[in-house]
């Protein structure tokens, strides 16, 4: 899109991928989720679950600009051949979005998880950036490969060496003769890599890295144990942890957002029509989270001005929370879960046994958002959020945006379990380590 042209860039059937029901495409299982939650421990593990991601390119000489105008980083001095993880905020510096940002030439950066956002924000712009846009989704496959063995399995399969890829660094290389492009990442602490190409390539490239890894011990990671490593790893993750203002922020730097995403069929899913469950019940705005309280206050730059700056200056002073690891207490765990046997005149508390974390996997309008109150001494002092059964940790974990003074490792607290208007439960927790993933062959390892 360049300044002399008002046409749309936007391709509304790229759009369609983000929407609920593309989400069946991939398998919520694909042997058990316990087996292919300890795969990132004990193996590694290849994962479709990405799949459905919106991908965007934003090319021309103004790209770095843009991205500065509408991000709370610094791209000025981003090399090629390198990433971002790029955070958008409104005015409130509510968190509007985030992704990833890959330099792949020196006015060319390839977005994924910035969309629908991104767009709208370059036709905002349109006139003070000299850019063009490119939706790719649905053009691109996108696999993750992670886990002690990846290293060792990435290297068989490429023609060339991956020993020079250092973290948040990508580059071009060949596997099976097929160009493909690989980024190191592992957000959560351990090797990870991602594989992008052409999706008409997508199943050779599939099964020949799948040949090299099954009698390696690798796994298929089906979708529901793909939503469970960001809480082990530390890495709120947003539509598992948190929501998203989409339509909330008309007069918060997004005019014209709303109707931009009802234009476009399935663009709005995760956050248009919401099913609010937990003990905070329809409390939207205390759901709604900023860079501060999920720890990645370090990439807020106030080199640059950008949507929602000034607000985070303020906070940036006056911020009272914080991300920390929640281990939940077992007795308390089991009296809900036992609740169900004690007759029909005992109403049970509100079902934790039959699903391994609080991601709601149906076929519904709306997307559900869990997210249970933290007391202490009966003061709401935080949300728990993407709740969890750690198979190879043998606990019940959870993510905990909590104010500061009750952020120490040992902390004792409560986590109210139960729906508003139902039993509700006291559950014992304490602030454990965070991240609480602390495998030292992960975190050390220096390929």
């Amino acid at each position: 899109m360049s300044n002399s042209t008002n046409q749309s860039p936007i391709n509304e059937s790229a759009f369609l991928l983000m929407g609920g029901g593309e989400i069946g495409r991939f398998p919520y299982i694909q042997t058990n989720w316990r087996e292919e939650t300890l795969s990132w421990k004990e193996s590694a593990y290849l994962g479709t679950a990405l799949m459905n991601s919106p991908v965007t390119d934003i090319k021309g000489p103004d790209a770095a600009k843009f991205f500065e105008k509408i991000c709370v980083n610094s791209f000025t001095n981003m090399a090629v051949g390198r990433i971002r993880h790029a955070i958008l905020v409104n005015e409130k510096g509510q968190i509007m979005t985030d992704g990833v940002a890959m330099k792949i030439g020196d006015d060319h950066f390839r977005t994924y998880w910035l969309d629908p956002c991104l767009s709208f924000l370059a036709l905002k712009y349109k006139n003070e950036f000299d850019i063009e846009v490119e939706m790719i989704s649905g053009k691109e496959y996108f696999f993750q490969i992670a886990g002690p063995l990846s290293h060792e399995i990435m290297s068989a399969v490429s023609e060339d060496s991956l020993d020079d890829l250092k973290f948040a660094q990508h580059k071009m290389i060949k596997i099976n003769g097929k160009d493909v492009r690989i980024l190191r990442l592992g957000m959560t602490g351990n090797i990870a890599y991602e594989i992008h190409g052409p999706i008409e390539e997508a199943d050779e490239i599939y099964r020949y890295i799948w040949s090299y890894g099954e009698p390696k011990g690798m796994k298929k990671l089906g979708q529901m144990a793909y939503t469970m490593n960001h809480t082990e790893g530390g890495f709120p993750n947003i539509n598992i942890h948190y929501p998203l203002p989409w339509f909330e922020s008309e007069e918060l730097g997004y005019e014209g957002f709303s109707s931009f995403l009802e234009s476009i069929p399935g663009a709005g899913f995760y956050n248009q029509y919401r099913n609010l469950v937990g003990s905070v019940g329809d409390d939207l705005q205390c759901r709604f989270v900023n860079p501060y309280e999920v720890g990645w206050g370090n990439l807020v730059k106030f080199t640059h001005d950008f949507i929602g700056r000034s607000y985070l200056e303020k906070l940036a002073e006056t911020n009272q929370k914080t991300v920390v690891t929640l281990e939940w207490n077992a007795d308390d765990i089991m009296e809900v879960y036992g609740s169900q046997f004690r007759g029909r005149n005992v109403e049970p508390f509100d079902y934790i046994e039959d699903r391994p974390n609080d991601i709601y996997f149906t076929v519904s309008y709306a997307f559900t958002y869990h997210a249970d109150k933290i007391l202490v001494n009966g003061e709401w002092v935080g949300n728990s959020v993407g709740r969890q059964v750690s198979e190879y940790y043998h606990r019940m974990i959870s993510l905990a945006f909590i104010d500061k003074a009750y952020a120490e490792e040992g902390t004792e607290l409560v986590v109210l379990w139960g729906s508003p208007g139902k039993p509700q439960k006291e559950i014992r927790a304490v602030v454990a380590r965070y991240p609480y993933l602390d495998l030292e062959d992960n975190r050390t390892a220096s390929v």
